[in-house]
C-alpha cells in the first residue's frame, strides 16, 4: 500500500493519500487549508488518480479544501451525517481563539459549503473505494460524528487506522468544543482503539505517525484507562 502524507495549514493537519500501489486510483484524507499543493505534488509525482475524500470529522481545520478538491475532479466526500453540518457552519464548532484566528485570515469573509457528491458514513461501514477496503469506526467525543478508518491487515501489510483527531502520538484529541463530549471519547477509546492489535499503524489527524502498541504502553490517556476506567480531560489538539 502506498501512502503519502504531510501537514498542512496553520493548523498542522495531517492530509493523505492513499493507494494499492503507484500510477492507480487513490483516496484523500482530510484536505484541510493549503493542502491542494501537497495533494497535486504526491499525486503526480505518483502517477494517481483520486477518486473519493475521507473525512475523519468536520473540523475546518480537515475540510477546508474539500469542496475544491471534489470539485475539480467530480469526486465524492464521505461524512458523518452528525458532522454534515459543520461544512457550511464551521464557527458553529470552533473555539473562540480559532474564530478569532479565522476571521484574522480571511479578513472576516469565510465562504464554506459541501461538495455536490456527500456520502454519508455509519459505523461499521465497509467503503471499497481505489482497490482499497475502509472499515467505518464511529468514534465520538472529540465531535459528535469523529469516525475513524480502518483497514484490516493483509498479507503484505499491518492494520492502519486513520485516527483523526480521536487517537494522537501520547495524546488524544479534545473535548472541550462544541460538540464535544468528554464521557463518548473515554467509551471511543475503550471499545473502539484499545481492542486493536499492537502492531496496528495509526496515521493521526496531527502529529507523528504511531502504533497501538507504543500508544498502550505511554500514551497517558490510554494507561490510565486500561488501569482504572479513568482518564485526564482531554484539551489537547486540533482547534
Amino acid at each position: 500500500m502506498l501512502v503519502g502524507g504531510f501537514p498542512a495549514g496553520p493548523w498542522g493537519t495531517n492530509c493523505y493519500v492513499i493507494a494499492t500501489e503507484p500510477g492507480a486510483e487513490c483516496v484523500i484524507v482530510d484536505p484541510g487549508k493549503d493542502s491542494a499543493g501537497g495533494i497535486e505534488e504526491l499525486v503526480s509525482e505518483h502517477g494517481l488518480k483520486p477518486v473519493a475524500v475521507l473525512l475523519t470529522h468536520g473540523h475546518i481545520d480537515h475540510v477546508w479544501s474539500v469542496v475544491p478538491v471534489c470539485g475539480t475532479r467530480g469526486i465524492p466526500a464521505f461524512i458523518h451525517p452528525n458532522d454534515r453540518a459543520m461544512l457550511s457552519d464551521p464557527l458553529s464548532a470552533m473555539s473562540p481563539q480559532s474564530v478569532d484566528m479565522l476571521a484574522s485570515m480571511t479578513e472576516g469573509r469565510l465562504a464554506m459549503g459541501e461538495p455536490d457528491d456527500i456520502r454519508l458514513l455509519e459505523d461499521a461501514l465497509t467503503i471499497s473505494v481505489a482497490g482499497l477496503d475502509f472499515i467505518v469506526e464511529h468514534a465520538p467525543g472529540h465531535t459528535g460524528g469523529s469516525v475513524m478508518f480502518r483497514r484490516a491487515e493483509t498479507t503484505e501489510d499491518p492494520t492502519v487506522l486513520l485516527s483523526g483527531d480521536v487517537l494522537f502520538e501520547g495524546s488524544i484529541g479534545r473535548t472541550d468544543l462544541p460538540g464535544g463530549d468528554h464521557s463518548q471519547m473515554l467509551n471511543s477509546l475503550r471499545t473502539k482503539v484499545l481492542p486493536l492489535a499492537d502492531t496496528t499503524v495509526v496515521l493521526p489527524g496531527h502529529g507523528g505517525t504511531t502504533t497501538i502498541g507504543r500508544e498502550r504502553l505511554s500514551n497517558p490517556y490510554l494507561t490510565t484507562l486500561a488501569a482504572d476506567g479513568g482518564a485526564p480531560s482531554a484539551t489537547n489538539r486540533g482547534l
